[in-house]
């Protein structure tokens, strides 16, 4: 005789076959997995993958006669439902860590699911207090974020209200310095929008404190205003601004456990480049001032 468990609906069916608790139900004829006769879990936890373990009533149950096995489930001839399983005693039993009321958490006083750290009501997070879901970092209630204290989306820095920072304390989105309210800046405190400078309020600049751009570059080379309206206002620009820097991940298994990480920013590029169609590069390639040489050195990309 074997203890295993078993999962139900509501209503005490599995697969059509009502049960009771309390009685016990043979199978005349062949036994055969995911075909004829009872099927169990030796596992409680490989129940989940069956029955939903927070929404539907799982039963302890002792199986006899003819038993067949594979990696997750039972199937044999006889079978006794035990008794019903409280919420209590199933978050208990698939948690190693304690005081959970999720479910498969190794760390503690988490109430979201498959948390490795402690205090978190979101899922699949390694770090600690988070209230969002696959943090490796502390006091998040965002999501994917590598950092601490984000509120954002998969930040790899600190502080950050924004998506897709690396930096710290952004307000706006895939900066990778720190203080931005703009988007996609490298520089500092900038509130305008890629900026690779300081403390500018304008789009475009790479100064200090600037509140309107004065010179007009681009590939190295010194524009008109008019020359550079026309290259930013190009198919070919609005083609690569379409790229976002650490918007490319992978997964990596660090300690047991998967994680995402962000490609490197050449490596995301060169992601962006194998998704453009051979029309789209040609756009690029062609784009006013276009310099083959500076873009290989930025992007790590040589184009003949």
């Amino acid at each position: 005789m074997v203890k295993g468990f078993k999962g139900f609906n509501q209503d005490l069916t599995c697969r059509g076959f009502q049960y009771e608790i309390g009685k016990t139900y043979e199978h005349n004829g062949n036994v055969e997995l995911c075909n004829t006769g009872f099927h169990f879990c030796r596992k409680l936890q490989d129940v989940h993958d069956f029955y939903d373990l927070k929404e539907s009533r799982i039963c302890e149950i002792k199986a006899d006669g003819k038993i067949i096995d594979d990696d997750k489930k039972s199937v044999c001839a006889r079978i006794s439902i035990i008794r019903e399983l409280s919420r209590k005693e199933i978050a208990a039993a698939v948690n190693t860590g304690k005081d959970n009321t999720g479910l498969f958490n190794s760390g503690n006083g988490n109430s979201g699911d498959r948390n490795s750290g402690y205090g978190n009501s979101g899922n699949g997070n390694s770090g600690n207090g988070n209230s969002g879901d696959r943090n490796s970092g502390d006091r998040n209630s965002g999501y994917g974020n590598s950092g601490d204290r984000n509120s954002g989306y998969w930040n790899s820095g600190n502080g950050n209200s924004g998506d897709r920072n690396s930096g710290y304390g952004n307000s706006g989105d895939r900066n990778s310095g720190d203080r931005n309210s703009g988007d996609r800046n490298s520089g500092y405190g900038n509130s305008g929008d890629r900026n690779s400078g300081h403390f500018c309020s304008c789009n475009y600049s790479s100064g200090i404190f600037m509140t309107k751009k004065i010179t007009y570059e681009a590939f190295n080379k010194q524009l008109t205003k008019e020359e550079y309206d026309t290259l930013i206002e190009s198919e070919g620009f609005t083609l690569l601004k379409r790229f976002r820097l650490y918007s490319f991940k992978t997964r990596i298994e660090k300690n047991g456990q998967k994680h995402i990480a962000h490609l490197s920013y050449k490596a995301s590029w060169r992601m962006f480049w194998q998704r453009l169609t051979p029309e789209q590069k040609l756009t690029i390639k062609r784009m006013p001032h276009f310099d083959a040489d500076v873009f290989y050195e930025i992007t790590g990309i040589r184009l003949g």
